[in-house]
């Protein structure tokens, strides 16, 4: 998660929303895939970090499908993320902090507990969740002072 941590932090220095992910092989503690937001600086509305680090490990892999690995996220997986980790059947999803607005595996529609969902990892949310919600708070706390101060 530190990993993933550092990761979130190079985003936000760019101005990106602050989340990071890693895909890790837990059997060999290999990094296979990582990813920092970057929607706005690639033009990419499915530029999140999450898809990116699945992007990076299946071409690691040469498979489109990731079982048996861990993917940890900064923020709880959103629609899109929660189904595309569904759809390459990462065994586990572990995340920092909860999202309540836009969250999709605890909040929100509950992606892996639907009927429809083909794949269900293991989830786990909380781990690093103060370091995450810290610097996801600062960073929107910043941006609202700078949109303030440039509306004067």
């Amino acid at each position: 998660m530190r990993m993933a941590l550092d990761l979130a932090q190079a985003a936000a220095d760019l101005g990106e929303v602050p989340v990071g992910a890693v895909v890790v092989d837990e059997a060999t503690g290999e990094v296979v895939g990582a990813g920092a937001n970057a929607p706005i600086d690639r033009s990419d509305p499915t530029a999140h970090a999450e898809i990116l680090a699945l992007r990076q490990a299946a071409s690691a892999r040469g498979n489109y499908r990731l079982g048996g690995l861990t993917l940890y996220a900064t923020l709880e997986p959103c629609a899109m993320c929660a189904g595309a980790i569904s759809h390459a059947r990462i065994a586990r999803v572990v995340w920092a902090a909860d999202d309540p607005k836009g969250g999709a595996v605890v909040h929100g529609p509950r992606l892996f507990e639907q009927p429809t969902c083909h794949w269900r990892p293991q989830v786990e949310g909380g781990v690093e969740a103060e370091a995450a919600s810290d610097m996801l708070k600062g960073f929107f706390r910043a941006r609202r002072g700078t949109v303030s101060s440039s509306r004067r």
